[in-house]
Formats: C-alpha cells, structure tokens, sequence
C-alpha cells in the first residue's frame, strides 16, 4: 500500500502573515511530495510495503539512508501540517498546561526552551515536544531524524514539531530564523498537540 502525501486542512494562504501562501504551498506540493514519492519507491517490493510508518521509523537503525531520510521527511511533514491551523495560538489548557507546567515549570519557561531548541539547531533539522516515559521533554534532531526513530537521542511519541530547514521559511524570513519561530507560536494548535497526549 503506497503512502499517499496528506491533503492540508487549511489553505496555503491560511496561516499567512506568520507563514505565507507561496511557502506552503512549495513546501506541501514539492518537498513533501518528493519525500512522499522517494518513500515509495524505496519500500516497494520489499518487505516493508505493508508496513505503518510508525512500524518502519521504529526500526531505523536497520533501513537504509533512502528509507530513513524519506520516512522521516514524510512522517514528520505529516504531523507538522497538523500542529498548525489559522485558529491556532494561544496557550495549551487542560492536561496538556499541567504537563507542562509539571516539566518545565511554566509555559513561559517551555517555550523559550522550545524556541531555543529551535533556534540552535546547527543546519536542516526539527525541534520536537516529546512525551517519554518520564514526562515531557524538548529535543531536537538533524535532517529528518524524529523521536520514533531508535537512533534517536530522546525517543517517545511525538506531540509538536517545528520544522527549521531552510525551505521552511527562506522566502520570507531570509536567515532570520528566529523570526519564523516567533510566528509559529501564533499558528501552533494546541488542541491537535492535546490530542496527542497519552
């Protein structure tokens, strides 16, 4: 069963000024898509052709570079995509505020962890919220390594990601990376992130 690239559930233009339309809309239709594609071909007529992506991401340290770079480019725009909506912003409330409160001592105290998490990552990779078994914790992975991954540093299920490759943001914030994870706190959808909590 081939992997198919996710219809978004918001317009390119949607989450604009924060992200703008022409970003989205290369980000979803060609570098998603290519992971998309890449994934494809790379697992068909083998073993792992009626595997879930959890089931081939969980065994990465077996795969090849091909399998483990698409995968993860696939899975990780795939959550990406849903942690952001045009309601989003805000605050996290529910269990969800309590995690955080509980593991990082305030919101406040977790999103300057998050965005500085963000904003050290040397080159193309991901800030990642992750629930472990020991509570919340904030990482970050080069390329498209993600916290399913064996060979991640901090495994766990995954409950927000902030992509911070070049393409992600290049048309309109330039270098100024940390412009763009100021704005995605403006789009980020708490109540997707909420559901992911275990």
């Amino acid at each position: 069963m081939a992997f198919e690239l996710p219809k978004l559930d918001y317009a390119y233009n949607a989450l604009e000024p924060h992200i703008d339309a022409r970003t989205m809309e290369i980000h979803h239709t060609k570098h998603h898509d290519a992971y998309t594609a890449k994934l494809n071909a790379e697992i068909t007529g083998t073993e792992l052709e009626d595997k879930s992506i959890i089931e081939i991401l969980s065994n990465t340290s077996k795969l090849s570079a091909g399998i483990r770079n698409n995968g993860g480019g696939f899975y990780n725009h795939n959550l990406f995509w849903k942690v952001m909506s045009p309601t989003g912003g805000g605050t996290p409330q529910g269990d969800l505020k309590d995690a955080i409160n509980k593991d990082f001592g305030s919101f406040e105290k977790f999103k300057e962890e998050f965005s500085a998490a963000a904003a050290t990552r040397f080159g193309s990779g991901w800030a990642w919220l992750v629930q472990t078994s020991s509570g919340l914790v904030i990482s970050s992975t080069p390329n498209q390594d993600n916290p399913i991954m064996d060979i991640s540093q901090i495994q766990g299920n995954p409950l927000l990601c902030l992509d911070v490759w070049e393409h992600a943001y290049y048309l309109n914030y330039q270098n100024r990376r940390p412009d763009y994870i100021s704005a995605f706190w403006n789009v980020l959808n708490w109540n997707e992130v909420a559901n992911r909590l275990k």
